[in-house]
């Protein structure tokens, strides 16, 4: 399954609960801008997703090399891919995500920088 797919089975099923939360049967045929105007949600689900990518991605970079959740973040398979497109892997989405995002490699060793960038936390003045 495509991740573009994936994404909108995940997008689907978080509306579908929505809806049935808020008691909104789908014959109504409320949009869904609409519905999550009602209930006042700002993000989608998948942007969750991606924040929570990020800050574990930021928390395995600073690790020791030793560490096995850094090894294995690192490790590429020695077998050849099939033919045809190369699927994505893990470590796209995250580099399509940091791009979205503005945060550059090796931003992660400032960890509170890194939550900002993330969208962790929110600036206090």
């Amino acid at each position: 399954m495509a991740v573009i797919e994936s994404k909108r089975r995940v997008e689907a099923t978080e509306m579908d609960a929505l809806k049935r939360s808020s008691r909104i049967s789908r014959k109504e045929r409320i949009r869904n801008v609409t519905m999550k105007q009602q209930i006042g949600l700002e993000e989608t689900i998948i942007k969750k997703i991606e924040q929570n990518q990020l800050t574990w991605y930021g928390h395995v970079q600073r690790m020791a090399e030793g560490r096995l959740p850094k090894i294995a973040l690192k490790w590429m398979p020695k077998q050849k891919r099939a033919r045809g497109r190369p699927k994505k892997n893990w470590m796209e989405g995250i580099r399509k995500a940091m791009n979205e995002k503005n945060l550059k490699e090796g931003q992660w060793e400032d960890r509170k920088q890194w939550s900002l960038g993330v969208g962790q936390r929110r600036k206090t003045f």
